[in-house]
């Protein structure tokens, strides 16, 4: 028997969906430029405008909307909130189509482009790229779409890499990058140079002087918050994390390190920390400083100290507290162990007692110091300070002769000056050699070689120096 076969036509897009023949196709369009500036958000306008009226004077189409993102990059979607709006009501069935002007604004990603097309495609709706003049749903869309996106990421390359280059030109003309809005203590002038705001520079040397008068940021924001005093971003509520920033943050000296983390992908745009995969440019004196290079100095050593003192713990360390005066200050004279403040005994009876971590811990046999009485311990000292009063005059000139023992100048292989004047050769010395091989081409392993003494004598020079500046901190 002779084989009979009858063809059954596809339905139609309107058909499957359940819509009359005659209903209109459902059109959007999304815009988008990537910078903020006056030209581009002229663009952005003209862009809305044209395709408003294009839709609009269609009599197939209904108008369903414009999305549009300003000042957004391509290359990730994430951060695109109207691209992602209009992808949920393409999910939501209210739209059939999208107008867009080149694959280049709908994604410069080679898989989000495809993955969102795709996604599109599995629910009938069209992508129309203009400047391509592709339409998704016809049989040449996926390859026409799958190298013309290829091209958009690798031109989003390029431009990172021409981008980066100009960072890096900036970094090595020692230009400082500092977003002033969150920065407390600096605004910038109308040529974009850092200068200092009085009232906010005074709340800065207040945190550094504080700090090293023996608070810690709990203490700290205590104060200020009282007083309403603001942080960086102009809120009157700080955390502790606003506090160690300012005390860690060497902009506030007037020195500037640069490039201390980098981005390692483009399309991500993730940035890790910079641990010498790439040059890190410091620049002295870049701006004017609101504290010293020795007060500085000073609040990195406390961090240390505290970061160090002895305890019993897990770790072997003890947390810095300077909530009770004698917080900090008392060690067991048996063992060397920190004293902890507690409470002993109950009702009208309970008082505070301080006692020996170490034989908390680990019983008479550890240490055998008791615990010692607060109100005791507040006797001692004032009949201390009571003596050193009453013989005034001979304790200062013990202490005194003590505090110039102490600073009796050390013998350095350089001066402060020399440290300096020798750093600055080199910065030249090395910024000469970048140029060159950028201009010309060296040979990679000769070129390799003097990058890597210079860097090797720079890195010596400035443990040299950071070794005077942590002297005269002690000092």
């Amino acid at each position: 028997m002779r084989k009979k076969i009858e063809v059954i036509p596809a339905k139609q897009i309107k058909e499957l969906r359940g819509l009359e023949p005659t209903a209109k196709t459902r059109v959007c369009a999304y815009c988008r430029v990537s910078t903020d500036n006056e030209d581009q958000l002229s663009s952005l306008e003209a862009q809305i405008k044209f395709y408003s009226s294009l839709i609009a004077n269609n009599p197939a189409w209904e108008f369903v909307g414009i999305y549009a993102d300003e000042g957004i990059s391509g290359t990730n979607t994430k951060k695109r909130a109207e691209f992602n709006k209009m992808i949920d009501d393409c999910m939501a069935g209210k739209i059939d189509m999208i107008m867009t002007k080149s694959i280049s604004r709908f994604a410069r990603n080679t898989l989000d482009c495809l993955q969102y097309v795709r996604q599109l495609k599995e629910k009938n709706i069209a992508v129309f790229f203009e400047k391509e003049n592709i339409n998704t749903l016809d049989g040449r869309g996926d390859l026409l779409i799958s190298i013309m996106s290829s091209l958009a990421q690798e031109e989003s390359s390029n431009l990172s890499k021409i981008t980066r280059m100009g960072i890096v030109y900036r970094f090595q003309e020692g230009k400082v990058f500092v977003n002033h809005k969150w920065f407390l203590g600096y605004t910038k002038d109308e040529n974009g140079n850092l200068v200092i705001v009085p009232e906010q520079a005074e709340v800065v040397r207040r945190i550094y002087r504080e700090f090293l008068e023996g608070k810690s940021a709990i203490s700290i924001i205590k104060g200020l918050e009282k007083d309403g005093i603001k942080n960086g971003a102009g809120r009157t509520k700080w955390h502790d994390s606003n506090i160690y920033q300012i005390l860690k943050n060497k902009k506030y000296t007037g020195d500037a390190l640069l490039q201390k983390s980098y981005t390692v992908d483009f399309l991500t745009k993730k940035r890790v920390r910079n641990d010498g995969y790439v040059p890190k440019y410091y620049v002295e004196n870049s701006h004017e400083g609101i504290i010293t290079k020795e007060e500085f100095s000073a609040v990195q050593t406390e961090f240390a100290r505290r970061n160090n003192l002895r305890g019993y713990s897990k770790t072997g360390k003890s947390e810095f507290s300077s909530k009770y005066p004698f917080s900090g200050k008392l060690y067991c004279s048996n063992c060397g162990a920190k004293f902890n403040r507690q409470m002993w005994g109950v009702g009208k009876l309970k008082k505070p007692v301080w006692i020996c971590v170490n034989h908390k811990m680990n019983g008479d046999k550890a240490c055998p110091q008791k615990a010692m009485i607060e109100r005791q311990l507040e006797r001692a000292f004032v009949r201390a300070m009571n003596k050193v009063i009453g013989g005034k005059d001979a304790f200062m000139e013990k202490l005194m002769d003590n505090i110039y023992e102490s600073l009796d100048a050390i013998e350095h292989e350089f001066t402060q000056e020399q440290i300096n004047d020798r750093l600055a050769e080199l910065q030249q010395e090395i910024m000469s050699l970048v140029r060159l091989n950028a201009k010309t081409g060296l040979d990679t392993g000769a070129y390799d070689n003097e990058y890597s003494q210079l860097t090797a004598e720079i890195e010596r020079f400035r443990g040299l120096r950071q070794k005077l500046l942590d002297e005269e901190a002690k000092k």
